[in-house]
């Protein structure tokens, strides 16, 4: 993982991975995977800010549905 964010001039430690599918027009943010010379690693506030170009789509995969235990309640 990389030490900053990819933006240029930010220090910030990276909380995210940003990827694209050029095919697809298709940006994706996940959560900080392994360095991989075709992503980009950004800060919460960049990746809160980042916007894609017309006509692609943005998919924020950091966002998850809650772990339910066994009996289906909300795990702690």
């Amino acid at each position: 993982m990389s030490a900053s964010c990819s933006r240029p001039g930010c220090q910030r430690s990276p909380t995210a991975t940003l990827t694209y599918d050029y095919a697809a027009q298709t940006a994706s943010l996940d959560r900080l995977a392994a360095p991989h010379p075709m992503q980009y690693d950004l800060c919460d506030q960049h990746a809160e800010r980042l916007s894609v170009p017309v006509g692609w789509s943005l998919v924020d995969n950091r966002i998850l549905a809650p772990v339910l235990d066994i009996a289906g309640r909300i795990a702690s």
